[in-house]
């Protein structure tokens, strides 16, 4: 570990959690009766640090690549032409990269197991279980629908009047269940290798989309720019001339942001991954990476080989997942290629039964800092001795079942509305790391910490994070925009409009429902604790550095050429 100038590592070391304290060099019980929130030092609570660098490097660039991206662009193309979709997901990208840079920030100085934990630690406990609450929520939904989602892809090759869709949802539910107790370092094993297939997968469709606008297809079309000028870059929507596409540039914008969604996930594999100071800000600018090679790349691509009022697209939108709704799928059959559609729904299989592994595990490790916040039962923030908060990964498999409420066609209504109710969840969860690195940063400076200290900076600072902010706001009280428009084809949308917007005053029911109750305070910037829990991660992250070490002074075969030529990738 380098040296830093300004004394903030210049504490004594506690022993790492999950370390034994008699066995630890350091003095042992320096936080016995100290509760650090996020970090326990129990046995019987602590996390396992078993992520390894390329896990963490593959599950941020694999993290949000879903089906938000290989179906939800082509409704966005539909709905607003490619130049919006172009302007919209680049705009979306950047303000997504300062989130991702604010919690990259506070991640890499002290990992944490969630964001309530920052929020606790550098703002306030209220808006902790404000977050920890409603990021939980979004998650408890989203599994059973990736669950859902699972077995409607399947049956593009065995209809449900075969097997029941409840059978398929069973078996996914009973494998990425396995999967999340068996381990994190095997979780992150199994995760690596679907996040390789996903962007593997990724990058063919761009070469494909890339292919196909030079005139590669079958049909030796080359469109170019063509459909850039007809049918036009910018489509019309609720309304003729600028205003309409105004609307249609918006409404891609809202799109855009739940597509990125989950991108934040790294931020709470920073508990569990080795030597977090040098991982997390690799995985970050992965990030950045990811955000330009896989979705502004896409969709530019998308724009080109597809026009936006092809009536195949329409019929695509109609579809709610599968390889028939794909915009790939689309392009393939306009440029007459016919071995896709299986391939794809294969792929996009993939796609969303590592999207449902992962939801669980995000879930189960929201839960656990949910209680080590103190917010929970205790009960919530026990492992076993794997690492594994078996009772947070329990609850979360039990709450999945409500999959099963897919089975029948009426409940079906009602599974949507609850997932309508809880994606705005995710950007409420972006508003919270905003305003908790706007506090952590007020705090650093209120105590003279330098940036040469911290293991890494956000490249946006205090008037660029505020921008974001800003926005984020912006989009979520414009998500469901639409229900305001009348025509004389559709009337005001009550239900749309009271499970879109429900989510918000949910969460300030949580923040003033907590403060009152606890009359918890927002921390003062000279009173923020930058130490306590510290000298942990300092001691954990040099006897990493001295194992690694002695494992490349030693390394042999194919360790010595993974360690030379490949390892520097990750």
């Amino acid at each position: 570990m380098s040296d830093r100038d300004d004394g903030l590592y210049a504490h004594q070391a506690s022993p790492a959690y999950g370390q034994d304290p008699e066995k630890s060099s350091t003095r042992a019980g320096n936080y016995e009766h100290v509760h650090i929130h996020g970090l326990e030092t129990s046995p019987e609570t602590s996390l396992h640090r078993g992520l390894k660098a390329r896990h963490i490097s593959m599950i941020a660039i694999g993290g949000a690549l879903g089906t938000g991206l290989i179906i939800g662009t082509g409704k966005a193309l539909a709905q607003a032409g490619p130049g919006s979709l172009l302007i919209s997901y680049l705009a979306m990208g950047f303000l997504v990269a300062i989130v991702m840079a604010s919690l990259g920030e506070m991640a890499a100085y002290l990992p944490l197991a969630g964001f309530s934990s920052y929020a606790a630690r550098y703002c306030s406990d209220s808006l902790a279980f404000a977050t920890g609450y409603t990021y939980l929520g979004k998650y408890l939904v989203t599994t059973p629908n990736q669950l859902t989602a699972a077995s409607l892809i399947i049956q593009y090759w065995c209809p449900r009047e075969k097997v029941n869709p409840g059978v398929w949802i069973a078996i996914f539910l009973v494998i990425i269940l396995l999967v999340n107790g068996i381990g994190i370092e095997k979780f992150g094993e199994i995760e690596f290798w679907l996040s390789s297939v996903k962007v593997l997968v990724m990058l063919g469709l761009i070469l494909f989309a890339l292919v196909i606008a030079c005139g590669g297809g079958p049909n030796g079309d080359a469109p170019g720019f063509r459909y850039w000028h007809n049918p036009g870059a910018f489509a019309e929507v609720y309304r003729g001339g600028a205003l309409g596409k105004f609307l249609g540039f918006w409404s891609v914008m809202v799109n855009a942001t739940f597509s990125f969604l989950g991108t934040e996930l790294v931020g709470v594999t920073a508990s569990e991954a080795q030597n977090p100071r040098a991982t997390i800000p690799k995985a970050i600018k992965l990030t950045f990476v990811r955000i330009f090679v896989f979705y502004i790349i896409s969709v530019f691509l998308l724009g080109m080989i597809i026009p936006y009022n092809d009536s195949s697209l329409a019929f695509a939108n109609k579809q709610s997942t599968g390889a028939s709704a794909s915009p790939f799928v689309v392009a393939a059959s306009l440029a007459s290629v016919k071995v896709l559609p299986h391939i794809i729904n294969g792929c996009i299989l993939i796609f969303v039964l590592s999207a449902s592994n992962t939801d669980l595990y995000i879930g189960s490790r929201t839960l656990y800092s949910i209680s080590s916040d103190g917010n929970a039962p205790a009960l919530f923030k026990r492992t076993n001795k794997r690492g594994v908060p078996y009772a947070s990964l329990l609850f979360c498999a039990a709450v999945a079942c409500l999959a099963f409420l897919n089975v029948s066609t009426g409940s079906t209504v009602v599974f949507g509305y609850l997932v309508n109710l809880v994606t705005i969840f995710g950007i409420l969860t972006w508003v919270s790391i905003l305003v908790t690195y706007l506090f952590f940063l007020r705090a650093r400076r209120a105590q003279n910490i330098p940036d040469s200290s911290m293991p890494y900076v956000s490249f946006a600072g205090k008037w660029g994070t505020i921008i974001a902010l800003f926005f984020t706001v912006l989009v979520t009280l414009t998500k469901n925009y639409d229900v305001f428009i009348h025509t004389s084809e559709r009337q005001f949308d009550y239900k749309n409009f009271i499970t879109g917007y429900l989510g918000i005053p949910l969460y300030f029911s949580f923040f003033f429902g907590h403060k009152l109750l606890t009359g918890s305070r927002i921390v003062k910037p000279h009173e923020v604790d930058f130490l306590t829990g510290k000298d942990i991660i300092d001691t954990q992250e040099r006897e990493y550095l001295e194992e690694q070490e002695a494992k490349h002074v030693n390394s042999t075969g194919m360790r010595k050429f993974y360690d030379r030529f490949v390892s520097w990738i990750f």
